[in-house]
């Protein structure tokens, strides 16, 4: 595995990284602070996708949130991130009770109400999951003062988990086997089920994660929560992204959003899922390449967060 170098938008000695700790719900998890020598006033609370995700949202070689930290602190914005609590605990995610609100919500409430001691503004930057749960802390806390989702899902997990291995099938089929979709078309008939229940057995649910995961995502609209917000909110769609798509999940955003006075989605032709840059086809061959977000992302951004504030 290479090892990951700064990208070349970054300017380490315009910032300097502060190891904190967050504390909320009995639970404590680490994050860095990023502070600019030269702050705008805007800062930003970064929140990983799905899974057991480190605060730079590690994924083979690559470190996107950690792109995104020091590409925007050099600009003048604070930025603060942090692990998820399954990050050292991954067996969090199949305990009972698990739900990705208490997974994300309680710290990222948290993470918002210390960044505001060092700026004016802070807004709520997720990526996947995390996207989709931006809203839901925002509605939590009112010191949100808007939201970037970058790539956000819409479309139901556990039909998204379905159509992804189907597409993994065709490009990967060393990887992903006809049992394997099969396994996981049963496994989202039962999340769709009337019987799905608590004591629906988790080994007969997507990745294994418990009911109480179901049944709170079943649910929960992001779309329709994201729209009751009174805050700017900007939605980026990668156009090469396979997990989270412009086919699949892009209209729900421009349908619900269509009345909203303050949203702007923005396509990135040439990203993937983690908003690197490529040509062709993604697959997961992709987020082994060492690469970097590409830079339109934190220009998009940075143009974004003054409109965003007047």
């Amino acid at each position: 595995m290479s090892d990951w170098t700064p990208p070349p938008y970054a300017d380490p000695r315009a910032f300097t990284e502060e190891e904190v700790v967050l504390a909320a719900g009995g639970r404590r998890t680490g994050a860095t602070l990023t502070l600019p020598h030269a702050p705008s006033g805007h800062g930003v609370v970064l929140l990983t996708g799905g899974g057991p995700l480190d605060r730079d949202e590690t994924t083979g070689p690559n470190k996107p949130l950690k792109d995104l930290a020091w590409g925007l602190a050099s600009q003048g914005v604070a930025v603060l991130r942090f692990d998820k609590l399954t990050s050292g605990h991954p067996e969090l995610m199949s305990e009972p009770g698990f739900t990705m609100s208490a997974e994300y919500v309680p710290h990222g409430v948290a993470a918002v109400r210390l960044l505001r001691q060092y700026v004016d503004q802070v807004f709520l930057v997720g990526h996947s999951m995390g996207g989709k749960v931006a809203p839901l802390i925002a509605t939590e806390e009112p010191q949100v003062d808007g939201l970037v989702i970058m790539a956000g899902d819409t479309q139901p997990m556990h039909h998204a988990a379905v159509r992804v291995m189907r597409y993994l099938r065709t490009t990967n089929p060393d990887l992903v086997t006809d049992e394997v979709v099969a396994q996981f078309t049963r496994q989202a008939a039962v999340v769709d089920s009337p019987g799905l229940s608590l004591d629906t057995r988790p080994e007969d649910l997507p990745f294994g994660a418990p009911p109480s995961f179901w049944l709170e995502l079943l649910a929960y609209n992001p779309v329709e929560t994201a729209a009751a917000l009174d805050r700017p909110i900007l939605i980026l769609q990668g156009g090469r992204d396979y997990q989270v798509t412009v086919t699949d999940d892009l209209p729900a955003w421009r349908d619900g959003l269509a009345n909203h006075p303050a949203a702007t989605i923005t396509i990135l032709d040439a990203v993937n899922h983690l908003f690197l840059p490529g040509t062709g086809p993604s697959t997961p061959a992709d987020y082994r390449e060492p690469g970097h977000v590409d830079p339109i992302v934190i220009e998009t951004i940075l143009t974004w967060l003054p409109v965003a504030t007047e």
